[in-house]
């Protein structure tokens, strides 16, 4: 069953960043411009944001079984609109069926295991899970770019449709209901403030680096972003019964583990946006080669995953997640030191054990946040950490962005103006010799903002090793008892109404 749940959730987060690449091509072919073909990607982005927060309610509304087929139908009737798509619009629709799909998997597939599991086997089985998280957008860049050099952009929807189809029959005949539902109600106007506020606030976030802080659209959609989520937190905390609940900060570890993802969140995207931009635009590597280079850090994450589940099972979060984040501001440091000769080998072995160190971190302290929360809560728990690496995402990419640009601007007009300092008269009159000095000064330029991203990220990674110090091993023993009286209670009902259980749907 988990295995079923395994390939949904990876195809479908595979699916977010197969397309990137893929975009020049779609533009071509429609002739769209840049700004209306990365819809691809923002409506795609913004879809997940409306619908993981609302993602509890329906874990806790429906059994899993039907809203894994339902999320599952969905995708895969996205994507097979995808690959057949006769013009943009069409394409955009089915991007947007697609999301509506994935957004529920991740939350849905979280909170699977930290029923199906016991507690002190919790670390491994999300340790598992890791990489489905972080090893499947990490492939999907190395894979479309492949696939974009020998054949059309189509390709890739016609890569997973197969998948998905296989994994929705799958999931009709073989997939078992195990978490528990409450006669909840939706609360409209709780989702109508989570849309506002957690769509505005990605939307305005992930269109600042492009558009500018002072694009009345970015500030404009963020204000009304943090007017609803500021509505929606009060609201939610007056509720008895609430869609997203809040009430689960008052968990010190869980806080905790709130904060320190959060922030590693924002320091992970640095090598994300930035190791492309130096690897492509400064280095001239063909988008393949950019795609491969991060390929072993994936891997090597893969790897380490269970592994580092295993590890938290025997020794807690505290020591992996100081380990891991000493080796994650360091290669990060690194990367502040890049040049025009740094060797592509070097790049690469930096990339992996800057994953490694991450590999030790990202699920150990989400899974020590998870377990302090009683099971009642985890379908809050699961869709409240999801929508904060959303939202923690848009805003890391937002500032890195702008620092980068910033940096970027106030270098090239410092080096433009020692270059006229220095300049042989002689050479004045040459365009050539202009165009060329004026290109070397963007690419310096460019390396220096670059750089002092990568120090401004290396001392964001540092905020989260601190916060790390305080981190302590939770008592689980509540919970172990919980989930002994809930499978307790689920075994009577089988054995009383077996028919009523096997044949539930």
């Amino acid at each position: 069953m988990i295995a079923i749940l395994f390939v949904g959730a990876f195809v479908a987060i595979l699916n977010e960043t197969l397309l990137n690449i893929a975009l020049p091509s779609i533009m071509t072919e429609f002739d769209v411009s840049p700004s209306a073909v990365q819809w691809l990607s923002t409506g795609y982005m913004l879809v997940n944001g409306i619908l993981i927060p609302a993602s509890a309610f329906f874990i806790q509304r429906f059994t899993n079984k039907n809203l894994f087929i339902t999320a599952m139908f969905l995708f895969t009737a996205g994507t097979f609109l995808a690959s057949l798509a006769p013009s943009f619009g069409v394409l955009l629709v089915a991007r947007m069926i697609q999301a509506s799909g994935s957004a529920v998997m991740m939350p849905l597939l979280m909170n699977v295991m930290l029923t199906a599991f016991p507690v002190k086997k919790r670390g491994t089985a999300m340790g598992t899970f890791g990489l489905v998280m972080i090893v499947a957008p990490a492939i999907g860049p190395t894979l479309s770019g492949w696939v974009i050099e020998h054949y059309s952009w189509r390709t890739l929807f016609y890569i997973v449709l197969p998948i998905a189809v296989f994994t929705l029959v799958y999931a009709i005949f073989k997939l078992k209901n195990i978490t528990p539902q409450r006669d909840i109600k939706l609360d409209v106007l709780s989702i109508i403030l989570s849309s506002l506020g957690f769509g505005g606030l990605l939307y305005g976030f992930s269109t600042a680096g492009e558009n500018g802080w002072d694009d009345p659209l970015v500030y404009g959609t963020i204000i009304v972003g943090v007017i609803s989520v500021t509505g929606l937190i009060m609201r939610q905390l007056r509720m008895d019964d609430p869609m997203l609940e809040f009430r689960i900060f008052k968990y010190p570890m869980f806080a905790l583990s709130s904060a320190i993802s959060i922030v590693l969140a924002i320091a992970m995207f640095s090598a994300m946006i930035l190791m492309p931009i130096y690897v492509q635009t400064i280095r001239g590597i063909s988008p393949f080669e950019s795609g491969l280079l991060m390929l072993p850090g994936a891997l090597v994450m893969g790897v380490m995953s269970p592994i580092t589940g295993r590890l938290f099972d025997k020794y807690g979060p505290k020591l992996l997640a100081i380990f891991g984040l000493f080796i994650t501001i360091s290669t990060t440091y690194f990367f502040s030191k890049l040049n025009m000769e740094t060797a592509y080998g070097t790049i690469m072995l930096l990339y992996t054990l800057r994953m490694f160190g991450m590999s030790m971190v990202m699920m150990p302290v989400m899974t020590n946040g998870l377990n302090q929360l009683p099971m009642k809560d985890n379908p809050h728990g699961t869709a409240m950490n999801n929508t904060l690496q959303q939202v923690s995402g848009a805003i890391g990419s937002a500032l890195l962005i702008t620092v980068m640009n910033n940096r970027t601007e106030t270098k090239a007009a410092e080096l433009g103006k020692e270059a006229m300092a220095n300049i042989d008269p002689s050479t004045m009159a040459s365009e050539q010799a202009m165009a060329e000095m004026q290109a070397q000064i963007a690419n310096n330029a460019m390396l220096n903002g670059i750089n002092f991203t990568f120090l401004i990220s290396t001392i964001i990674a540092a905020g989260a090793l601190i916060l790390s110090l305080f981190m302590k091993r939770v008592d689980t023993s509540q919970n172990q008892k919980e989930q002994q009286e809930m499978m307790m209670k689920r075994t009577a009902n089988h054995d009383n109404h077996p028919a009523t259980v096997t044949n539930e749907s």
